[in-house]
C-alpha cells in the first residue's frame, strides 16, 4: 500500500523525521518497500492565468499567449498544449526555472515569436506520466504562489508491504492509530457527521446469502453532475497512493477505500430493476465487467444483483451494464461488510486482483459501513451535488464477527520476552491499539475489536506489545547452555549408524509412499491380506504396505527405465501388517530394507564389471548387522520367501532371534515390475536387532601369531556356514583368525564334491606355541570336521 506522509501527519504528526518514520514502521512490522518524491526536483515554477491566448502565425499548432504571473507585466509564452486556453490557471516556468533532469528555462523565439517561459505538463514537473496537456489548476489557485508550496509537493509516497494478517492497516486510519500507538502521540480522527435526506428514494435490499454478507448498506442519491471535475486535493491524495484519477463518483469511492481501508461502489440508478439482493451466483451466469470482460460466475460467488440480473462480483468487481458513466444523473451508493472466508481466493479464481479484493478477502471493519456510507455521502454532495435519500440498511448480527476477549496474563508475557514490562505500559500500549483492557490480579482481560482478525489467543497479544515496546528495544542476550550426559543409553541402536553404514557403501536413501499397488504387493506376498484403504488417492495406491520392497523395487524400475542401470537404494519405515491381536488390527513394524541392482561398481577403466550377485547384497548386510555386534553373532540360513528366488533366499538370526531375510526377486516378478537383469534385496527388523554389543579392551598378545592353511573335500550340498561355526567352536581358545579363500570344482575332484580351502591363525596371549602344540590343534580340527561332516583333508 502506497500513502503521502503529508497526508498521514494530517492524522497524526509526531515530532521524527521522513527516515525515521520509515524505520519505525519497518521495525513494527509493516516493512517499508520504498520511500519516494511525489514529484522532481525543480525550482521557479509559479502559478499563472492565461490572460491571452491566440493562434501562432505561422504554425499551426502552436499559440501565443499572455500570462499573469503576479508581476507588473503579463509575459509572453508560445505553448502547443491542446488544452491552452484563456481564463486557465496554470503551471508556469520563468525564465531561470530548473526542471527535473536540470533543464533550465531561457528566453527563447518560436518561429518567430518571443517566449519568457514554458506551461508545463505533470510530466515535465516529475508529478507523473500525464502529458496530454498543460497543468490546469483550480480557478481559485493563487496566481504567483510557487507551485510546489501550493500543491504541497515537498512529500514523500511512503510504500509499506504489509503482511495479510494486517488488513487494518490498508487504509489511513489504520496507518494513523499505528504510528499514533508507536509514538504515544494522540490521532486525530476526523467526524463523520450523518447526511441529511431530502428525497425519500431508496430501494430495498434482501440478503439472500448472510453468512457471505451478513450487512448492505444503500442509498440513492439523485441530480448528480457526473462530469464534474475532482477538486485538485482529492486527485493528487488519490496519485500519491498511487491511485489514477478516474470521475468523481469513482474518485470519492476510491478515496474512502484509502481513508478508512473500507471498499465501496456506485450503480447507475436509473439501469436497475427493482429491490437489490445479495445472493450467490448461479452456475455460469453471465456478467460484463467494468473493463468490458464477459465472465461465467460460479455458484461459489457471491453477486450483488436486482430483481432481473447480477449486476457486480460482491467485493470485487463492478458490472458494465449498471456502471456509474458521465452521463448518469441518479447513482445507487454501497457500503457493505463481506465475509472474507466468501472473497477470499473468488478473484484469482477468475483471474482478477482488486484493491477491493485485497481488502475484503483480509478483513474490513464489520462496524464501519455507515461511516463510510456517511463520509462518501458527503463527498459526493460537495463535489457532484445531487440531493441524498435515506440509508437502507439489512443486516444479519448472528453472522457479525463479534468482539473477542482475550486474556493476557503478565507472567506469560515476560516469560516469553524475557522481560519485564511495566503494567502501565503494558495497560497504554493496548488501549493506543484500541484494545479495551482491564487489568486485575495480574492479568489483562482484552476486548479485542472485529476488525482485528489477527488476534484471537494470548501469543497474538504478546507479539503486539513486543512489537509496540519495541524489538530493538528487548536486549539481546546470549543463551547459556549446560553439559550434562546424555540420557540415551550407549547399547541402544541408532538408525543413522545404520543409514550412515550403507551410504558409505554408496547407497542412496530413497523414501516411498506406504500406499502401494495391491495387485503387486498380492504377487509378492500372497500369503498376507493387506490393508486396503477406504478412500484412497488412487486404484494404484490403495494398500497399506506390508514390506517397503515394493516401493523400492518400483524406484529400481523407474530409474532403470530413464538409463541408470546401477542402483543402490535403501528406506527405513513402517509396514504394516494385519494383526487381529493388535488394538487397531494391525501392527506397525520399523524396517531397514534395501535392493541393488546392476554392475557392482561404476564403469571404470582399470575396473572389470561384473553383476552384482546374492553374496554383494549379504555383505552390505553383514556390514549393517557389524554395527551391533560381531557378524558372527549372526547366522544365515537357506530359507523359502514367496517374492525371492528358492535357490538364492536367507533368513538372518540373531541367536535364535529371527531378523529378517535376504535374497534375490524372483524372476517371475522381473516383467510385472518393469526390472532389467537382477535384483536383490534385504529387510530387516530394527525391533529384533536387539541391543549393542559394546566393544571391550583386550591386551594384545605380545606373542607370534601362526598361519597354518588346510583344504578339505566335502560333500557339495554341506553349508560352509556350518563348517565354519565348527572351527570356530573347537579352537575358540588359540584360534584367533578364520578365514574361507578359496572355493574349488573341478579337476582332481569327484563330481557332487567341493574343495575348501581355510586358513587358521592360532596365538596364544602368554607364551609363544609350540610346533607340536599347534599340530595337534589343527587335527583335532580335521578330526572334528570328519566327523561332523564326512570331510577329508584334499591331497
Amino acid at each position: 500500500m502506497k500513502f503521502s506522509e503529508k497526508w498521514l501527519r494530517e492524522w497524526v504528526n509526531p515530532d521524527i523525521s521522513t527516515e525515521q518514520l520509515a524505520d519505525q514502521i519497518t521495525m513494527a512490522g509493516l516493512e517499508v518497500d520504498g520511500v519516494e518524491p511525489v514529484a522532481g526536483e525543480f525550482s521557479g515554477v509559479v502559478v499563472g492565468e492565461v490572460v491571452e491566448c491566440g493562434q501562432h502565425p505561422d504554425a499551426d499548432k502552436l499559440r501565443v499567449t499572455k500570462i499573469n504571473v503576479g508581476d507588473e507585466e503579463l509575459i509572453d509564452i508560445v505553448c502547443g498544449a491542446p488544452n491552452c486556453r484563456q481564463g486557465l490557471k496554470v503551471a508556469v516556468a520563468k525564465v531561470g526555472a530548473v526542471l527535473p533532469g536540470n533543464f533550465k528555462i531561457k528566453k527563447a523565439k518560436l518561429r518567430g515569436q518571443p517566449s519568457f517561459g514554458m506551461l508545463c505538463s505533470f510530466s515535465e514537473l516529475g508529478i507523473s506520466d500525464d502529458h496530454d496537456g498543460i497543468v490546469e489548476l483550480p480557478a481559485d489557485a493563487p496566481v504567483g504562489q510557487d507551485i510546489r508550496e501550493y500543491l504541497q509537493l515537498d512529500d514523500v509516497t511512503i510504500e509499506v508491504d504489509l503482511t495479510p494478517n494486517r488488513a487494518d492497516c490498508l487504509g489511513m486510519r489504520g496507518l494513523a492509530r499505528e504510528v499514533g500507538v508507536l509514538n504515544q502521540s494522540n490521532v486525530d480522527m476526523p467526524v463523520y457527521p450523518e447526511v441529511a435526506s431530502e428525497i425519500t428514494d431508496k430501494r430495498g435490499i434482501s440478503l439472500a446469502a448472510p453468512q457471505a454478507c451478513p450487512r448492505y448498506l444503500g442509498r440513492v442519491i439523485k441530480n448528480i453532475n457526473a462530469n464534474a471535475p475532482s477538486p485538485m486535493w482529492l486527485q493528487e491524495k488519490l496519485r500519491r497512493s498511487g491511485v489514477r484519477s478516474i470521475d468523481a463518483v469513482v474518485d470519492v469511492t476510491n478515496f474512502v477505500l484509502l481513508e478508512l481501508g473500507h471498499p465501496m461502489h456506485a450503480f447507475d440508478n436509473d439501469t436497475l430493476a427493482g429491490d437489490i439482493v445479495v445472493r450467490m451466483a448461479e452456475q455460469d451466469e453471465e456478467l460484463v465487467l467494468l473493463d468490458e470482460t464477459k465472465i461465467k460466475l460460479k455458484d461459489n460467488t457471491l453477486v450483488i444483483a436486482d430483481q432481473e440480473k447480477a449486476l457486480a462480483m460482491a467485493g470485487i468487481f463492478g458490472g458494465l451494464a449498471s456502471g456509474v458513466t458521465s452521463t448518469s444523473q441518479n447513482i445507487f451508493l454501497e457500503s457493505a461488510f463481506f465475509a472474507p472466508d466468501a472473497i477470499m481466493g473468488k478473484a484469482r479464481q477468475y483471474g482478477l486482483h482488486t484493491d477491493a479484493s485485497h481488502r475484503y478477502e483480509r478483513g474490513v471493519d464489520p462496524q464501519k459501513q455507515r461511516q463510510a456510507m456517511e463520509r462518501a455521502t458527503a463527498l459526493l454532495l460537495d463535489i457532484v451535488g445531487g440531493e441524498a435519500g435515506p440509508i437502507v440498511e439489512a443486516t444479519d448480527e448472528q453472522y457479525i464477527p463479534p468482539v473477542k476477549d482475550v486474556v493476557l496474563r503478565a507472567a506469560r508475557l515476560s516469560r516469553v520476552l524475557g522481560i519485564e514490562i511495566e503494567a502501565s505500559v503494558v495497560g497504554d500500549i493496548l488501549t493506543r491499539l484500541g484494545l479495551n483492557a482491564s487489568e486485575s490480579d495480574g492479568q489483562w482481560q482484552v476486548s479485542v475489536p472485529a476488525y482485528r482478525f489477527d488476534i484471537s489467543i494470548e501469543e497474538d497479544l504478546i507479539e503486539e506489545i513486543a512489537r509496540v515496546y519495541g524489538y530493538n528495544n528487548i536486549p539481546n542476550v546470549a543463551p547459556s547452555a549446560e553439559l550434562k550426559m546424555s540420557g540415551r543409553k550407549e547399547q541402544a541402536l541408532e538408525v543413522n549408524d545404520l543409514k550412515l553404514a550403507l551410504v558409505n557403501r554408496d547407497y542412496q536413501e530413497a523414501i516411498t509412499y506406504s500406499f502401494v499397488d495391491p495387485k503387486v504387493q498380492s504377487q509378492l506376498y500372497p500369503e498376507i491380506d493387506a490393508i486396503v484403504l477406504p478412500h484412497p488417492i488412487s486404484s494404484d495406491m490403495s494398500a497399506m504396505r506390508v514390506s517397503a520392497w515394493t516401493g523400492l523395487l518400483q524406484a529400481v524400475s523407474y530409474n532403470q527405465k530413464r538409463q541408470q542401470s546401477r542402483v543402490r537404494l535403501f528406506e527405513s519405515g513402517l509396514r504394516f501388517i494385519p494383526d487381529a491381536s493388535e488394538k487397531m488390527g494391525v501392527r506397525q513394524e520399523s524396517v531397514f530394507s534395501g535392493v541393488i541392482a546392476g554392475n557392482l561398481h561404476e564403469a571404470n577403466w582399470d575396473r572389470t564389471d561384473k553383476a552384482v550377485d546374492f553374496f554383494d547384497a549379504k555383505a552390505d548386510v553383514e556390514a549393517l548387522l557389524s554395527q551391533v555386534a560381531p557378524i558372527d553373532t549372526f547366522r544365515f540360513e537357506a530359507a523359502q520367501h514367496s517374492a525371492l528366488h528358492p535357490g538364492q533366499s536367507a533368513a538372518i538370526y540373531r541367536g535364535d532371534t529371527f531378523i529378517g531375510v535376504l535374497g534375490a526377486v524372483h524372476p517371475k516378478f522381473e516383467k510385472l515390475l518393469g526390472l532389467n537383469g537382477r535384483v536383490f534385496v534385504f529387510e530387516l527388523e530394527i525391533a529384533a536387532f536387539g541391543v549393542k554389543k559394546l566393544p571391550e579392551a583386550k591386551e594384545i598378545s605380545k606373542f607370534p601369531a601362526n598361519r597354518r592353511d588346510i583344504a578339505i573335500v566335502v560333500d557339495d550340498d554341506k553349508v560352509v556356514g556350518e563348517i565354519l561355526d565348527c572351527i570356530q567352536k573347537f579352537g575358540a581358545n588359540q584360534l584367533v583368525g578364520l578365514n574361507l579363500f578359496d572355493i574349488y570344482r573341478g579337476k582332481g575332484i569327484e563330481p557332487g564334491f567341493k574343495s575348501l580351502a581355510i586358513s587358521l591363525t592360532l596365538q596364544d596371549m602368554a607364551r609363544t606355541l609350540e610346533e607340536a602344540e599347534i599340530q595337534a590343534v589343527v587335527d583335532g580340527i580335521l578330526t572334528k570336521l570328519s566327523e561332523k561332516f564326512g570331510a577329508t583333508l584334499r591331497d
